[in-house]
């Protein structure tokens, strides 16, 4: 498994170098505030890395809160199940 996760994690790099040499040419970006150039390559990483930073900020938020709400309603059970003058 360990040889898999490796070799999935070396073609994703050589695809990321791959992409990076391809789109060398740089791209002016104006956010208001700001202007700047970046290579494409670098953009579309940055994008990437941020889209994947926030879905799993989101992803974590979304089952902590789950299982936060699981363990109150358990508690609730195990309170209302034990005697009033314990």
């Amino acid at each position: 498994m360990r040889l898999i996760v490796t070799l999935v994690l070396l073609l994703f790099i050589a695809a990321g170098v791959a992409l990076g040499a391809l789109n060398a040419d740089l791209v002016g970006y104006d956010l208001g505030f700001a202007r700047f150039q970046l290579p494409k390559g670098a953009a579309l990483l940055a994008a990437m890395a941020l889209g994947w930073l926030l879905g799993g900020l989101t992803a974590w938020l979304g089952t902590s809160a789950r299982h936060r709400r699981q363990r109150r309603h358990a508690a609730r059970a195990t309170d209302s199940k034990l005697p009033a003058d314990a």
